[in-house]
């Protein structure tokens, strides 16, 4: 072994330097890993029979971290996948993605406290404190989250339908746990508690069938040919290209109005359900135009005021000889 020493005094420089690199490990492990594990592995606390420490809370943070990322991409992943492949709306596709994560996340938060140590039997007491919490001050959140599991199940509404709840008015744009989405024509989204869609009336534009009939209200003078204003309301329908042909348009003689013939007319369409102001103002525009073409006057409200001959007593008498001049005449008793 000298020999090949002597022979080679390269290999021994080499063994030289492993053990004095062996031993620098050593000594930086004893004096500045060692404290971090020691830290690391600190009891926090008992969990049952589960010792609580630093690094499985850190395990516990990051692996929590990968969990929600991976659900989010396999939901994406799905809705995609649903979408290609199958005639399913985008509201059904939403429900079962959103589902099918909640699924994996509940699973994978089973698993993670499993494998970090800590026994679920051991996690009765902290659930019976988590009950009452939901009982008092997580009850609103509590009530949310069960009013999405319920739109997701139900499907009352689902994303793309156009609703209005509460005063707010828009196309449905994402479902989560706790709230809704609600995108207005203004391209403002306005997030409404889903408990909102269980406990109060809303209206569904689309429910099942996204064909809507509109109203137009119009007012005539009473000298206006009426059946010559049916006609030209129903052609300023049928020219509208986002009119429906079946159902046809229609017209209703609403009433005897105090200035004004009231007529109604009314108009199948899906093309323009998430612009109703838009498809009426057409129509509006269309209605005008044809009723000038044809001499068609649409009254202003008036207001008739007579004036009766009369005298009004006090410290000075003003008097009102004839009701066809607007002033007074005044005298003194």
């Amino acid at each position: 072994m000298i020999r090949i020493y002597q022979e080679c005094p390269g290999i021994g420089k080499i063994r030289v330097k492993a053990i004095n690199l062996f031993y620098s490990m050593q000594s930086f492990r004893e004096d500045y890993l060692n404290p971090v594990f020691e830290v690391l592995n600190y009891n926090l606390f008992t969990l049952g029979n589960a010792k609580i420490s630093p690094l499985i809370i850190i395990y516990f943070i990051l692996v929590s971290a990968v969990l929600l990322f991976v659900s989010r991409r396999l939901k994406r992943l799905l809705v995609d996948q649903l979408s290609k492949r199958t005639k399913l709306d985008i509201g059904a596709q939403q429900a079962i993605g959103t589902v099918t994560r909640y699924v994996i996340l509940f699973v994978g938060f089973l698993i993670i406290i499993q494998t970090a140590g800590i026994d679920l039997t051991a996690l009765n007491v902290l659930a019976g404190a988590v009950g009452i919490g939901i009982g008092f001050g997580l009850q609103n959140i509590a009530n949310n989250f069960i009013s999405g599991l319920i739109i997701l199940f139900e499907r009352p509404i689902k994303v793309g339908d156009r609703i209005e709840v509460g005063g707010v008015h828009g196309r449905v744009v994402n479902i989560a746990a706790r709230s809704t989405s609600i995108r207005t024509n203004d391209n403002i989204t306005i997030i409404v508690p889903n408990s909102k869609f269980i406990s109060e009336n809303v209206i569904n534009w689309s429910f099942g069938d996204e064909k809507i009939r509109f109203k137009v209200p119009v007012g005539v003078g009473y000298d206006s040919d009426v059946e010559l204003v049916e006609r030209l309301l129903l052609e300023a329908a049928k020219e509208n290209e986002d009119v429906l042909k079946e159902p046809p348009p229609s017209v209703r003689f609403i009433e005897f109005g105090d200035h004004a013939l009231n007529f109604e007319l009314r108009a199948w369409s899906h093309a323009r359900l998430h612009r109703p102001g838009l498809f009426k103002s057409n129509l509006n525009f269309a209605i005008i135009r044809k009723f000038r073409e044809h001499g068609i006057e649409i009254p202003n409200q008036q207001h008739d005021i007579h004036l009766r001959t009369g005298r009004l007593k006090g410290s000075e008498t003003w008097e009102i000889d004839n009701p066809a001049f607007p002033w007074a005449v005044k005298s003194s008793d």
